[in-house]
C-alpha cells in the first residue's frame, strides 16, 4: 500500500487493549457508515406519494454522503489514533463528530415531520 505509514520505528508498541479499542472504532466508524447508507437508500425508496420528492431526495443524499466521508475518514482517523499512542500524546478529536450528530439530527426531524403531517 503507497499510503500506508509504516509505524515499526515510530514511538513505542502501544498497549495492545487501546490498539484493539481503536481498531473497534475504526470498525465502527464502517458500520456506522453502512447504516447512514442504507438510510439513504430507503429513504431514495419511498414512494413518492409519500414524502415530498424534492425533500425525501435531499435526505438520501445528506445521509449517503454522510455515509461516505464516515467510511472515507475511518482509515485516517485510526492512522492518526495509532500514532498518538505509539507517541504518548493526546489523542486527536474526532474532525467531523458535529457534522454526524447535527446531519443526521436534521434528516431525523426532517423525517419526523414529513411522517406526522402524511398522518
Amino acid at each position: 500500500m503507497g499510503d500506508t505509514v509504516r509505524m515499526d520505528g515510530e514511538g513505542k508498541e502501544p498497549d495492545p487493549r487501546f490498539t484493539l479499542a481503536n481498531e473497534r472504532t475504526f470498525l465502527t466508524w464502517l458500520s456506522t457508515s453502512l447504516a447512514l447508507s442504507a438510510g439513504g437508500v430507503a429513504m431514495a425508496a419511498v414512494s413518492s406519494g409519500v414524502f415530498l420528492d424534492w425533500l425525501r431526495i435531499a435526505m438520501a443524499v445528506v445521509l449517503v454522503a454522510l455515509a461516505a466521508v464516515a467510511a472515507g475518514m475511518a482509515y485516517p482517523r485510526w492512522r492518526r489514533i495509532q500514532q498518538a499512542l505509539r507517541r504518548d500524546a493526546p489523542l486527536p478529536p474526532p474532525r467531523l463528530a458535529a457534522v454526524f450528530g447535527y446531519g443526521v439530527a436534521a434528516v431525523a426531524v426532517l423525517a419526523l415531520i414529513l411522517i406526522l403531517t402524511a398522518i
